[in-house]
């Protein structure tokens, strides 16, 4: 159901409230965030209400939110959106929402985190809790988490577009990171839970450190590099090395090195979205390009 299809509004998100959780509907609306599958409008100081709009998987990532997030929560030391209360499909809005705890602080993409040690252990200590075997029955990445080889076409499509526009100064060192990432040794370990989707705008930042992660709709077990990827995209110069440190259990070198080609993949893919929203595109965000750029860099200084 594309966006264009049904105009999500104060007005419905309240009349859904009131026709399936009325207790909820007196609390204050207001807008939150459009993001790729979903809208996020505030409901009052300590909750938000999540609703598809953009694209038809929204409804079964909804869903997953809601079925693992309140098991996993506790046991994580930043906060994430918790789902609270489920609301079905009506002829008022025919796709299932949600309404989850609200997660205070500012998306990384527009407020960076610049206490680079304090960043780097908060990330680390995340994902360290997060990283835990997945029971059976767990979600699956939709395409990430597994062998590099499966997006290397995607890899050197993006690689090619953002050359051809003039964003990569050396593509042949970004390939070169890329290759060596992908004649890695695979994953031998169990399926790990996995956030799947540690770009800038999900991950939240207060007084220059993380504080929250949000957008849970790619969760799924697999290989940790996946997630692993994040530091080089999310932290400031100098912290990476403190990230692996900190980090549990110590990943061994063929996954650094996957973690290394998930990180220029992703950088990729910010690097094109921050260039479409410099230049007015649909779907691009601005913000988006400096820390993949530096992400970039980052990984071509690390690898000569």
């Amino acid at each position: 159901m594309p966006h264009t299809e049904i105009e999500i509004t104060a007005e419905l998100v309240r009349d859904l409230l009131r026709d399936q959780h009325p207790d909820l509907a007196h609390h204050r609306l207001e807008l939150g965030a459009r993001g790729w599958d979903n809208q996020l409008w505030r409901l009052g100081d300590d909750l938000a209400v999540r609703l598809p709009w953009a694209t038809r998987s929204a409804d079964e990532l909804l869903r997953k939110e809601y079925t693992w997030l309140p098991a996993l929560a506790p046991h994580l030391p930043l906060r994430i959106p918790v789902p609270q209360r489920l609301g079905e499909p009506s002829e008022r809005f025919p796709r299932p929402w949600i309404v989850t705890t609200w997660v205070p602080g500012e998306p990384a993409d527009r407020a960076p985190a610049t206490r680079a040690a304090e960043a780097a252990d908060a990330l680390a200590a995340f994902l360290t809790a997060l990283h835990r075997p997945a029971p059976a029955g767990a979600p699956a990445g939709r395409d990430r988490g597994g062998p590099l080889a499966d997006a290397a076409e995607g890899f050197a499509k993006m690689l090619a577009s953002a050359t051809e526009l003039g964003l990569i100064a050396d593509p042949d060192a970004v390939r070169a990171v890329w290759e060596d990432a992908a004649n890695a040794p695979g994953w031998a370990g169990p399926a790990l839970w996995l956030h799947g989707d540690l770009h800038p705008a999900n991950v939240l930042t207060a007084d220059g450190t993380f504080c929250g992660v949000i957008d849970f709709g790619d969760l799924f077990a697999g290989d940790p590099a996946c997630d692993l990827a994040a530091p080089w995209v999310l932290l400031p110069d100098g912290a990476v090395d403190r990230f692996y440190g900190a980090y549990r259990p110590a990943p061994d070198d063929a996954t650094l090195r996957r973690a290394r080609g998930w990180a220029a993949l992703r950088a990729l893919a910010c690097i094109l979205i921050g260039d479409a929203g410099v230049h007015g595109r649909p779907g691009g965000k601005p913000a988006w390009g400096p820390p993949a750029h530096a992400a970039l860099r980052r990984l071509i200084a690390t690898a000569r």
